[in-house]
């Protein structure tokens, strides 16, 4: 098992302060229950179940998952939830991306319920927390509406006196969620987020083909459906910007957990597999793949950390270090996924074998929440900024 670096390496000066980014011991022990819970009940075996079967995500471990609390992990106790905070989130998202686990959770969790917590009513609050909190609804964000960057100038989807028309594709989960965020546009052109049931027959869904097919993808067409707001018409673009800046930290963390995976599976093969009379693990190319794997980790796990540091104090970094944690997260995931490959050879390209898995999972993580173009841009946009006012 690859360790994160020493507790010295988690501390920052800050201003004459040192700042500790490391996780308490409570938090850890949170991260070692989750491991032992999902080494135990999302192994391979079951996330091939759902990759080869009829059934879109697993309901047994969703429901497993609401009953430890999981899936209210942030939502406050007046709502159903575990009214814990987001460094706690953060450990399980790792957790789950290490895992696989073919569960609808971000889309639920990171987005739908972190919406409704930033600009719901207390009402819609009521309503839905107490419902996504239990796992007796599933939600998620539609934002993409196809090929390009979804902006709030080219935004097709419209809302007008209660009633949303248009289309989003792709969409997470799309195909299981009972309720979705949508962004949609104003007569004025000014975006808004609505909430919408999608249990309606002016709501049509199709699967779409995705390369990693335990986290489906949908089309969701809208006609003269009815919607409702979500805070204030015309400012949802704002909203919809600190959510994902919000969200990127959390999926960073999954992605950590996902690399590390893959650089743990190529390493055992290296020392498992025999070439000319010893363990390939021995050659020195492969241990510069293995060295550059874990550089590449242990560098997204860094910028991560500041990024959990930035999401739970809701410092003004926030922007910055979630630019920040997504860019490296996403090369980190993406490069230990395909070093995986190699070094797995021409085995790794079987089917038998898990490493397409995590090959699969970094492709769409690493565009779930716009592309790593987009991500960079936002991060030299922060970097800009910062120098301008130094």
């Amino acid at each position: 098992m690859v360790e994160p670096l020493p507790l010295s390496n988690k501390k920052f000066i800050d201003g004459g302060k040192v700042v500790n980014f490391d996780f308490s011991d409570e938090q850890k022990s949170l991260k070692e229950q989750a491991r032992k819970f999902l080494d135990d009940r999302s192994g391979s075996t079951v996330v091939r179940q759902v990759l080869d079967g009829e059934q879109p995500y697993s309901k047994a471990l969703w429901k497993e998952m609401a009953e430890m609390g999981w899936l209210g992990t942030t939502i406050p106790e007046e709502y159903g939830g575990a009214g814990l905070g987001y460094l706690e989130l953060c450990v399980l998202a790792e957790e789950i991306g290490r895992s696989l686990a073919p569960v609808p959770f971000s889309s639920s969790v990171y987005l739908a319920s972190e919406a409704l917590q930033l600009v719901g009513s207390d009402s819609q609050k009521k309503t839905w927390l107490t419902k996504l909190a239990a796992g007796e609804t599933i939600a998620t964000l539609a934002l993409a509406e196809g090929v390009g960057r979804t902006t709030e100038k080219n935004l097709q989807c419209t809302f007008s006196n209660g009633v949303l028309n248009g289309t989003k594709v792709p969409v997470s989960d799309g195909l299981i969620a009972d309720i979705a965020i949508v962004t949609a546009t104003n007569a004025a052109g000014k975006a808004s987020l609505v909430l919408v049931e999608l249990d309606n027959s002016s709501v049509s869904r199709a699967e779409i083909s995705s390369v990693d097919m335990v986290r489906r993808q949908a089309t969701i067409t809208f006609k003269q459906t009815p919607a409702v707001l979500l805070g204030e018409e015309g400012q949802g673009w704002a909203v919809l910007t600190h959510l994902l800046n919000k969200a990127a930290v959390l999926f960073a963390f999954e992605q950590i957990g996902g690399a590390d995976r893959a650089m743990e599976m190529a390493r055992d093969y290296a020392l498992g597999r025999y070439a000319f009379g010893r363990a390939i693990g021995s050659f020195q190319a492969i241990k510069h793949k293995l060295a550059d794997m874990y550089i590449k980790n242990e560098l997204a796990r860094s910028n991560s950390y500041f990024g959990a540091w930035a999401l739970s104090s809701d410092a003004e970094e926030l922007p910055l270090a979630a630019a920040t944690a997504r860019v490296s997260a996403t090369q980190a995931f993406d490069f230990a996924a395909k070093e995986n490959l190699q070094i797995h050879g021409g085995m790794g390209y079987t089917w038998e074998f898990d490493c397409h898995l995590y090959y699969r999972r970094s492709k769409l993580t690493g565009l779930c929440l716009g592309s790593q173009i987009v991500w960079k841009e936002k991060l030299v946009k922060q970097l800009e900024q910062q120098a301008a006012v130094a």
